[in-house]
C-alpha cells in the first residue's frame, strides 16, 4: 500500500475537527452552556461525555494554535506509520486518560474546595510525542542492542516523562495530564502498538 494521501491524513481530520469544535464552543459560550459540553471537571459522573469532548477543545486561539502546531510536529511522523483508526484510537484514549487524571488528581489533593476543569489536547499530543521518541527505529534498536531490565526501562520513562512535563510549567497548565500522556505514549512507544506489520502496509515508511 502506498503512501496515503494528504486528503486522507488523520492530522488534518483532527485540525478540522480542533476548528469546528472551537466554533461550538464560541457558540455555546454565548448561552453558559460551554462548561457543561467541553470542561471535564469532577465529578465525573456529572457530565461523563466531557471525557471526551474535552479531549478536542481548547481554552482560545492560543491555545487552539499551540496545540494544533504541535501535533502537526508530534503527530505526522506516528500517523504515517500506522493506520487511521489506530491514529484517531490512540489520541482520543491517550488524551481521555490524562484529562482524567488532571482532575482525579486535583481533587485528590483538593480539601474540599472546587477544583479547575480541564479541557485541550495537549495530553493527546504529550502521547504522540512519547510514542515518537520511543518507538522510532533508533530507539528500538537501542533497546535490541543494550539488554536493560524491563524496570530500568520504564524509570527512565518516568524521569524522562517528570523533566519534560517540567519544562512546560506555567500557570494553568495541565501538569499532570501532560505528565500521563508523555508516559502513555513512551510506554505505547516501547510496545509499538501503533506499528502496523501487515503485509498490506509494507510500504508504510517507520519511525
Amino acid at each position: 500500500m502506498s503512501t496515503r494521501s494528504g486528503t486522507e491524513s488523520p492530522i488534518l481530520e483532527l485540525l478540522v475537527v480542533f476548528v469546528l469544535v472551537f466554533v461550538v464552543q464560541f457558540l455555546t459560550s454565548i448561552l453558559g452552556l460551554m462548561g457543561g459540553l467541553f470542561v471535564l471537571a469532577a465529578p465525573l459522573s456529572n457530565d461523563p461525555w466531557t471525557i471526551v469532548t474535552s479531549v478536542y477543545a481548547h481554552d482560545g486561539v492560543g491555545h487552539l494554535l499551540s496545540n494544533s502546531i504541535a501535533l502537526v510536529l508530534f503527530g505526522w511522523p506516528v500517523a504515517r506509520a500506522t493506520s487511521r483508526l489506530r491514529f484517531h484510537a490512540f489520541f482520543l484514549l491517550t488524551g481521555a486518560i490524562a484529562g482524567v487524571s488532571q482532575v482525579l488528581v486535583l481533587s485528590g489533593l483538593g480539601s474540599g474546595g472546587a477544583t479547575p476543569g480541564v479541557l485541550g489536547a495537549s495530553g493527546a499530543v504529550f502521547a504522540l510525542l512519547g510514542y515518537l521518541l520511543a518507538g522510532n527505529r533508533l530507539s528500538s534498536g537501542v533497546a535490541s542492542v543494550i539488554d536493560v531490565p524491563d524496570w530500568v526501562t520504564y524509570a527512565v520513562f518516568f524521569v524522562v516523562a517528570v523533566v519534560v512535563t517540567l519544562t512546560t510549567f506555567a500557570p494553568g497548565v495541565a501538569l499532570v495530564a501532560h505528565f500521563t500522556g508523555l508516559l502513555l505514549g513512551l510506554l505505547a512507544g516501547r510496545a509499538r502498538v501503533l506499528h502496523v506489520e501487515s503485509s498490506t502496509q509494507r510500504d508504510r515508511p517507520s519511525l
